[in-house]
């Protein structure tokens, strides 16, 4: 199953989304939130990330708190996973663990290094092409 990872640059504000293959995944498994990797793990050399969230393949967020890779019930009030509708609100929701696992869909990664081929850099304006003038063409009558 192939996983997205949604890379974030803090310098420029960007975020960039990259496929991970499926035979590149196992590199990743295992790892928490929090963990650094290198990038040639997951087909970008020379750039290195850090782990700072995710979702399972069912949409439930990775958090940080939640040791393991199972998905757990957990009274809330604040953080990753719950909105707060009003003050004093506790829910039971579901949260996925904060280790990366075979079921994980997403991995949201903060960039720490770029690599050479910066992904995140502006493309260059390109220079507009020279408008041919077209002569009109009289319609016909009938």
């Amino acid at each position: 199953m192939d996983v997205k990872l949604n890379m974030g640059e803090p310098k420029s504000g960007k975020t960039k989304t990259h496929t991970i293959a499926a035979e590149n995944v196992k590199n990743v498994r295992g790892l928490k939130i929090g963990d650094k990797f290198k990038g040639e793990l997951v087909d970008l050399p020379g750039y290195e990330f850090q782990i700072t969230g995710g979702s399972d393949h069912c949409g439930f967020p990775m958090r940080s708190d939640v040791s393991g890779s199972k998905r757990k019930k957990l009274l809330l009030s604040s953080g990753v996973g719950i909105r707060s509708k009003r003050k004093g609100l506790r829910l039971r929701k579901s949260i996925a663990g904060n280790e990366v696992f075979e079921n994980t869909a997403q991995i949201n990664v903060k960039v720490l290094k770029i690599g050479k081929e910066n992904l995140f850099a502006d493309p260059k304006p390109e220079e507009p092409a020279p408008e041919e003038k077209k002569e009109a063409t009289p319609e016909k009558k009938e």
